[in-house]
Parts: C-alpha cells; sequence; structure tokens
C-alpha cells in the first residue's frame, strides 16, 4: 500500500497540471509582493507629500502662522516665504554653502551650490569665486530635505538704491 502511495504521490508531482498550479502561485506571490512595495512607497511618498503641505509655513521660516493677505505694496502673499528661492544679500560664503538674508521674508536661507550651479554677471558667467559678502544676489533652486535650496541659478544684482523713509 505504501509503494501504491509513493507512486501516485511521485506522479502528480511530476504531472503538468502541478507544475502549471505551482508555476501561477509562484508568479501571483512575486505579483502580490511588488503590489505591495509600490504600496508602501506610495504610501510613504504620499504622507511626506501630506507631512512636507501641513507645515509648510514652520518649514521655511515665516514668523506669522498664515498668509496675511494684503500686506505690502504689491497687494498680498507678502509672509508666504520662497522655498524655491531668495533676494536677497550674502552674508557668509562657506562653500558649496552660503547664506542670503532674504529681504522679502527677512529670513536667512542656506543656499547649497554644486557643478551644476550657473552663476551669471549680466551676460558672463563667473565662478564661486565671485561670491562675496555683501553682494545682492537672485538664487532659483529646489529645497532639498535638509532646508536649505539647492541652487541653480545665481544671479548678481545691482545693489538696492535707499529710499527715505516718511513719518
Amino acid at each position: 500500500m505504501k509503494e501504491e502511495t509513493r507512486i501516485k504521490i511521485k506522479k502528480v508531482l511530476e504531472s503538468k497540471i502541478f507544475h502549471t498550479v505551482i508555476y501561477t502561485m509562484g508568479v501571483l506571490a512575486i505579483v502580490f509582493l511588488v503590489f505591495e512595495a509600490g504600496m508602501m512607497a506610495g504610501f510613504k511618498k504620499a504622507s511626506f507629500g501630506r507631512n512636507w503641505n501641513d507645515n509648510y509655513i514652520m518649514n521655511f521660516g515665516s514668523p506669522h502662522r498664515g498668509p496675511k493677505m494684503m500686506d505690502n505694496e504689491f497687494g498680498g502673499f507678502g509672509n508666504l516665504p520662497n522655498a524655491n528661492g531668495a533676494i536677497g544679500k550674502i552674508i557668509k560664503v562657506e562653500l558649496p554653502t552660503i547664506v542670503v538674508l532674504d529681504e522679502k521674508d527677512n529670513t536667512e536661507k542656506v543656499v547649497s551650490i554644486n557643478d551644476k550651479t550657473e552663476i551669471r554677471e549680466l551676460r558672463d558667467s563667473v565662478g564661486t569665486d565671485a561670491l562675496k559678502v555683501d553682494e545682492h544676489i537672485i538664487v532659483i533652486g529646489t529645497p532639498n530635505s535638509s532646508g536649505q535650496i539647492e541652487a541653480r541659478l545665481i544671479r548678481f544684482l545691482p545693489a538696492p538704491i535707499p529710499f527715505p523713509i516718511k513719518n
């Protein structure tokens, strides 16, 4: 009896149907694992985006909880910090980073410079040695996870003209 059982089990294990079932189960397991990995990655990305959006004002230097509309001469959004750039004066040079005092929201922004950063003065490209304290610049880039702006373009500006203050 035992021998007959072994022969039957051997025939089942060697049958095409058994191989097809095992192969199909293996493929389904791999598909499930890939789907689950995608779900976890998507959840992590969505959570980061939601958290970034919820904390945008606090993360990017505004002293106020929310924007005050109509509070500057241009008609609004005066307290929204710009996470993708800065316009102001260089207050510290410690390459590969510089610190810019952003004139718009009066915050210090750390700007990271790399090989892809283009530095321009008028129409000419210049090197990082042109970046000096008290120079006025505009920076365009992207925010990174360290709270810095990764500069794509730095352009020198003429020094601002001081206007008389009316009392």
